[in-house]
């Protein structure tokens, strides 16, 4: 492949790669029936859908759900003009509930509030760090809290059984008060499994789609990271590891200086890629090993086979982050000793004293 072709090839998957991580970042989508997920899930104000089952970064609704909502995000937020005539479930680190809901609520997170403006006619079930009631409740509410605050505003219409710190106005309680140490905070729901599977899927889509920019680009490049992991998995796991903290370190010390903050910025976004390719490298490199051991030589049955591995790995705690933390380091270092081969066999053929090694596309 001539220079021009060469270079013609890497602005193709530099521009792909910024469009697969464009759509990665946090970016309006309309919700439908279907289930959603991206980095922000919206029902627009206006809009009404039948339900919504999301997961995204942040999901909002300011419309209207005649049905009902599962949703699992960093941040679910229904607004002052959002509506939710069925009942809302989901798992977040906060939610924020200021339109109202006309069903029950069941919610696990890390803070959930109940706003002034908003209301839940059906039964209130929380498991929560912290949970604030500034709105009204018309039935009972069940609440598992390290602090639970109710404010003067707040208006619970039936019965409220918790177990944490109960601070505040509680005269808005119109029905009985019984504390509950059994409740705990894991009173509320885990995240449904449909959510899990959702973001399991989604989190495979867009692998593929990196996985498939990068073998077909850089083919002889990638079968080297395969390489790598297949006759050095200690070497590249050591190597992973040492790129893995000190690229960190190195920005840090980079962002001290003024003048330095604006390229320790750009270096965290492109550390953050590496990451990923990393990633995606790790669990293409671990699979093709894998499959070569049976006669299996087929890279792009390596990436998916890798790829829905890892996916799978996603929806086992702990084990599944120790195993994917594994293959990171192993994908880090494999392209870093890729990389350093290959720059090596350019300097080599330059000076005239290396054989004709294959490029990296």
């Amino acid at each position: 492949m001539g220079r021009g072709e060469n270079g013609r090839s890497r602005f193709v998957v530099a521009l792909l790669i910024a469009v697969v991580v464009i759509g990665t970042v946090p970016a309006t989508v309309a919700a439908q029936s279907a289930p959603q997920a991206g980095g922000t899930v919206v029902v627009e104000e206006g809009e009404t859908v039948d339900e919504l089952q999301a997961v995204g970064g942040t999901v909002v609704v300011r419309g209207t759900v005649t049905g009902d909502v599962s949703a699992a995000g960093g941040d679910i937020r229904i607004e002052e003009t959002g509506q939710i005539d069925g009942d809302l479930e989901g798992g977040a680190g906060s939610v924020t509930i200021a339109g109202t809901v006309a069903g029950d609520v069941e919610i696990g997170a890390g803070s959930v509030t109940v706003a002034e403006n908003g209301t839940v006619n059906g039964t209130f079930t929380a498991g929560a760090g912290t949970v604030v009631i500034d709105g009204t409740i018309e039935d009972d509410a069940e609440i598992g809290a390290e602090t639970i605050r109710l404010g003067e505003t707040a208006t619970i219409a039936g019965d409220l059984r918790y177990d944490g710190d109960l601070e505040g106005n509680t005269d808005a309680v119109a029905g009985d008060i019984e504390e509950d140490p059994a409740l705990g905070v894991d009173v509320g729901p885990t995240i449904q499994p449909f959510a899990s599977w959702l973001f399991a899927a989604y989190a495979f889509a867009i692998n593929l789609l990196l996985g498939a920019i990068l073998l077909a680009l850089f083919p002889r490049f990638s079968d080297r990271v395969a390489d790598g992991v297949a006759t050095g998995p200690l070497r590249s796991g050591l190597v992973g590891l040492g790129v893995f903290v000190g690229v960190p370190i190195l920005l840090i010390a980079l962002a001290i200086t003024v003048i330095g903050i604006p390229l320790s910025m750009i270096g965290i976004l492109l550390f953050a890629l590496l990451l990923w390719i990393g990633t995606v490298y790790g669990f293409f490199a671990v699979a093709a090993w894998v499959l070569s051991l049976v006669g299996l030589g087929n890279r792009w049955l390596a990436l998916i086979v890798g790829l829905l591995v890892g996916a799978a790995l996603t929806l086992v705690p702990i084990v599944g982050d120790l195993v994917s933390l594994l293959v990171l380091l192993l994908g880090l270092g494999a392209i870093t000793r890729a990389l350093y081969g290959h720059r090596r066999s350019v300097r080599n053929r330059r000076s005239g004293t290396g054989s004709d090694e294959p490029t990296t596309d």
